[in-house]
């Protein structure tokens, strides 16, 4: 899509209403849970959508982003963040959302700027190299599984506190928090108020790491009930996946 074309606006104006769609579902979610929309960080999810999509929404004021996949992440940001610099407009925070593979982390570590999939020891010794390979702070949170299960990524919650400890003693990372994903047919609500427990513990050993990411296009809700300081939507502000990507 070219700059001013019809189909850009079109798409800028679509952008836009689903946008305001989701603000207002925070700030009614926040004032169901008495608390200031202000404290909520939302980072649109744009894996599978391309970099048109980002400049976009980073016109109508969106600052957080998130991938999963590194080969397109690494690629869509390079091309998107020199856009944003020739135009003097550079502020852009790029979560990396994904479970990471340990020969990846090194890669990742050199653009993204916070990276919410942290959970196990080995990911934490390489990013750290990652980070001091370009002498860039990296931002982390603790992915944390709460149905039992580690394959789909994330550390047991009995073991997030050793794994914070493990974050905390590397220099060039900084442990944030927690994110969660509510198992699927799980009640979002028993799962958040878990991981609150979690990131309770957490804040009480290190109190920096004060996020918590939970909720997503269909349970931003619960999250907010229990906590979240960042959303992670995608399908409810860009719509369904692109079918050729």
């Amino acid at each position: 899509m070219s700059p001013g074309s019809a189909e850009t606006e079109a798409r800028l104006e679509q952008l836009r209403d689903n946008l305001g769609g989701v603000h207002a579902r925070i700030a009614r979610g926040c004032a169901e849970a008495g608390r200031d929309p202000a404290g909520v960080t939302l980072v649109v999810v744009t894996k599978y959508f391309p970099a048109s999509d980002v400049l976009l929404l980073h016109r109508l004021g969106v600052r957080h982003f998130g991938e999963n996949r590194d080969q397109e992440a690494g690629e869509k940001f390079r091309e998107v963040r020199q856009a944003l610099s020739d135009a003097g407009r550079p502020e852009l925070t790029l979560h990396f959302i994904g479970q990471l593979q340990t020969n990846k982390a090194a890669h990742v570590a050199g653009y993204a700027d916070v990276v919410e999939s942290v959970d196990r020891g080995k990911l934490v010794t390489a990013l750290a190299k990652g980070a001091h390979a370009v002498d860039r702070p990296l931002q982390v949170l603790l992915q944390v599984s709460l149905d039992g299960a580690t394959t789909r990524g994330g550390v047991l919650p009995e073991n997030a506190p050793s794994l914070a400890d493990a974050v905390a003693a590397q220099g060039l990372l900084d442990l944030r928090g927690v994110m969660a994903v509510a198992p699927l047919g799980a009640d979002p609500d028993e799962a958040f108020a878990r991981l609150r427990e979690v990131a309770d513990g957490i804040r009480a050993r290190y109190p920096q790491a004060d996020w918590i990411s939970a909720g997503m296009s269909g349970d931003l809700e619960a999250g907010l009930r229990h906590g979240a300081t960042h959303l992670r939507v995608g399908t409810a502000i860009l719509g369904s996946r692109p079918s050729l990507l």
